[in-house]
């Protein structure tokens, strides 16, 4: 997944760190990062999951739509030259029902297939911004802490 992500750009705030002066607001500051980075790992992994499940099935519901459109194809094919009688009513009944898993399928695909997975994949990337600007924001902060316990 991460290949994916290389060319992302993303803007990492300026903090206005100096204004710490205590070493435990800096702990404070950096539980509570822990906390947020925790946090958005577990969303990272829970969509890296939900980014893989979204992009399999997208592929298998575009082989099964295909497939279906190809028997719809043919049973129209064959509606066409049959004379009228049982055998074109039954005809006639598989279409309706090859319509119908057609129409089942176009609507899995809207919440599971191509258009789904990229969501997906655009939240899975905003959170790998999100952390890389926790982490910046942790580091900032642990740089602050040096300093402070420097002059302490």
């Amino acid at each position: 997944m991460g290949g994916h992500y290389k060319s992302l750009n993303f803007f990492i705030m300026n903090y206005s760190i100096s204004n710490l002066t205590q070493v435990a607001d800096c702990n404070a500051l950096l539980s509570w990062a822990a906390k947020e980075k925790a946090d958005l790992n577990y969303k990272k992994i829970s969509d890296e999951r939900l980014t893989t499940k979204y992009g399999e099935t997208a592929q298998e519901l575009d082989a099964v739509l295909q497939g279906v459109l190809a028997e719809l194809s043919a049973t129209e094919t064959i509606i066409s030259v049959l004379p009228d009688g049982p055998t074109k009513e039954d005809a006639i009944n598989k279409k309706t029902r090859l319509e119908y898993k057609k129409f089942l399928i176009e609507t899995r695909k809207e919440s599971y297939g191509t258009v789904a997975l990229l969501e997906k994949e655009m939240d899975l990337a905003r959170i790998i911004q999100e952390m890389t600007e926790v982490d910046a924001f942790i580091t900032a902060l642990e740089s602050r802490k040096t300093e402070l316990t420097a002059k302490a």
